[in-house]
């Protein structure tokens, strides 16, 4: 069963409400042999005669009028599905979920939204944090459509623009033997020493991996393991091991003197930190909007 168009329904209500097939056609931008000729195929369609015409204008018969009314009730359902649609992409437009890795979310993104948010206080942001791993898992899967990360570098399928950049520093508790030391330590040592780490698929430690794997030596099995940057700090506090960590996240706990910075020689461990999207998907409005203010920012302070 063919279903009629909904122009040619709308066109036969108008015909009910104005009383000329004429007028009908002109409130729809219609010319009057189309609209005519619209009605007839839908007569034929439904096996109904609709409309009587006369010269003194349009009426409906009396299977016409029955059919107006469903025509109604149709075309007001329609009209429903259209403003909810309306509605939903509005709260859509109004609302951006983005995704970022623990050292961003903690210590950059929060100067980024803030600047972000008086451009656009019309529009609501939620953030997820996860390691990098999870950032670009909730990126593959949809979940966001932007994501900001600290891996050295990225899948295929997925791109990328700098936005700040960042140094991992090595520290130790001021009871270390490290803390007093005069030569900074070498690679091959670094590697070979107790280290508390973070968690497999944190930039931070992919960094580190890397560093160490361009001097020619691979990380070693860490003792100890953990998910937060905070908790990585408080184990390195304790004084029985060293910890890799963003130089972003160790500055307060430096300051303080809680941790101390350990001079390090062969490793390059600068790294750069950046926006991530699916290849086809690149972030439009207020998602690129986001990515220009990441890159305005940067460092803040």
């Amino acid at each position: 069963m063919s279903r009629p168009d909904l122009v040619v329904l709308d066109l036969l209500v108008r015909v009910a409400e104005t009383g000329s097939l004429g007028a009908a056609a002109r409130a729809l931008g219609m010319a009057q042999p189309n609209a005519s000729r619209a009605v007839q195929r839908l007569e034929r369609q439904l096996g109904l005669g609709l409309v009587v015409r006369s010269p003194g204008g349009s009426r409906l018969t009396t299977e016409g009028e029955v059919v107006v009314a469903w025509a109604r009730e149709a075309l007001e359902a329609v009209d429903r599905v259209v403003l909810g649609a309306h509605s939903l992409a509005a709260e859509r437009a109004a609302h951006l979920t983005v995704a970022a890795s623990l050292t961003i979310a903690e210590h950059l993104a929060p100067a980024w939204l803030a600047r972000f948010g008086a451009l656009r206080p019309d529009l609501h942001v939620s953030l997820r944090v996860g390691n990098s791993v999870e950032v670009l898992a909730l990126l593959r899967a949809g979940t966001v459509p932007l994501g900001f990360v600290e891996s050295p570098g990225v899948p295929t399928g997925v791109a990328s623009s700098v936005v700040a950049t960042d140094s991992l520093v090595v520290v130790v508790a001021p009871s270390h033997p490290w803390a007093r030391r005069r030569t900074p330590v070498g690679p091959a040592e670094l590697a070979g020493a107790e280290l508390v780490l973070r968690e497999e698929g944190s930039g931070t430690r992919d960094t580190l991996a890397r560093a160490l794997a361009d001097a020619g030596v691979a990380l070693g099995e860490a003792r100890l393991e953990l998910a937060s940057t905070a908790a990585v700090k408080a184990a390195a506090a304790a004084g029985g091991a060293a910890a890799v960590l963003s130089e972003l996240a160790v500055a307060a706990d430096v300051a303080t003197g809680r941790l101390v910075v350990v001079g390090v020689e062969g490793l390059e461990l600068g790294r750069q930190l950046r926006a991530v999207w699916l290849r086809e998907r690149r972030p439009d409005g207020a998602a690129a909007e986001l990515v220009r203010v990441a890159r305005a920012v940067g460092r803040p302070g």
